[in-house]
């Protein structure tokens, strides 16, 4: 009997092979993650008036002619300029079964770029979600907050996990796999999830996050540690503990505590209730088997924070929690974990900008 749960790397082998998971152009294995998919984008870029779901029973592709401003080739690279809103017909498509759903999200490097990105499907009523049994295409959508970005046709921007079944972790038995493995550094809060706070108090410096600069240039997703941190960023120090979150500002901040995903488990990041204040932490949230772990290399690794500020400036204080990790068991051990044999740019992280930029000093 097939395993309830997230379906590890081999699954998705399986998958590919057996045609569930197909594509325009043939699937890379450089694609299939411990716990996850790459998606790539396709051939062209629709630039469209506002968002959209395609809602049920209808096409994106019905959704497109009625939306669209004007269409971009992607084949030798094209800028995606910030505050627009652009949906990318990826090169994956799929054939589930009716046992199997699906769940995507953002990239670390896309999210850390406040790069908002969404997939949508045909008959699809909400984001990132795709249902049982679904056959048909992928859309990629793409709206850049921060930065105006220089994109091609085969970037990887957001993943896609999939599921078999409901395995999701009480709070008890979260409780008990903490209490073997050690899933934080310390005490764990544990509610609707692992409870995570904001590290406002480094050791050894007052660099506790940084912040979006408003008018910067264009960023290539290709280059790697090629942008200086300060032409796009401002640094936010702090001796006090605590910083103020300025309304429609991005910033990058990280979690006080150390994470540890076992090989059997896969996380996902989660919004903290909404009352706790005006902001949002987070848009890029899975953490594959492995991440932080010992067994693949980690000794725990700080969760990476997307803050935006929404209406009211807003008053963060060191160790206020922000958010919550929410464990889920694999279907299967993944032969690859992350950070072990494979390219993880994020293994044993702290405080850490998108791959794109090096610092100076």
């Amino acid at each position: 009997m097939q395993g309830i749960g997230v379906l590890p790397s081999q699954e998705l082998e399986a998958m590919v092979e057996g045609g569930e998971i197909a594509a325009d152009v043939a699937i890379d294995p450089i694609q299939i993650q411990p716990a996850s998919l790459d998606l790539r984008l396709g051939q062209v870029a629709y630039r469209v008036r506002a968002s959209f779901l395609a809602g049920s029973c209808k096409q994106v592709a019905d959704r497109l002619a009625e939306f669209e401003m004007h269409r971009i080739d992607l084949s030798d690279g094209a800028v995606l300029e910030k505050g627009c809103v652009y949906v990318v017909p990826l090169m994956e498509r799929l054939a589930l079964p009716e046992r199997i759903h699906a769940v995507a999200n953002a990239k670390s490097s896309t999210g850390r770029l406040d790069l908002l990105t969404r997939t949508i499907t045909d008959g699809g009523v909400e984001f990132d979600r795709i249902r049982g049994g679904y056959a048909g295409p992928l859309y990629a959508e793409i709206c850049p907050r921060s930065f105006s970005v220089l994109v091609r046709a085969g970037n990887r921007l957001n993943q896609i996990r999939f599921r078999r079944g409901n395995a999701l972790l009480s709070d008890h038995e979260l409780s008990d796999l903490h209490s073997t493995v050690g899933l934080v550094d310390g005490q764990a809060v544990i509610g609707d999830g692992l409870g995570f706070s904001v590290d406002l108090r480094p050791e050894h410096e007052d660099l506790v996050g940084y912040r979006a600069k408003p008018h910067t240039s264009v960023i290539d997703l290709d280059r790697s540690g090629h942008y200086d941190v300060s032409e796009f960023w401002e640094e936010i120090r702090t001796s006090e503990g605590k910083i103020i979150l300025d309304p429609g500002a991005f910033y990058i901040l990280v979690s006080r505590e150390a994470v540890h995903i076992p090989p059997d488990y896969a996380a996902e990041m989660a919004p903290y209730l909404a009352m706790v204040g005006e902001f949002r932490v987070h848009y890029a949230g899975f953490f594959d088997p492995g991440f932080g772990h010992a067994e693949a290399g980690g000794e725990g690794s700080r969760g990476v924070l997307e803050v935006r500020c929404h209406e009211a400036p807003f008053v963060l204080e060191h160790g206020q929690v922000v958010g919550r990790l929410v464990y889920e068991r694999m279907a299967d051990r993944p032969l690859l974990l992350y950070g072990s044999g494979i390219s993880s740019s994020y293994q044993g992280q702290g405080l850490k900008l998108s791959k794109h930029f090096f610092r100076t000093g």
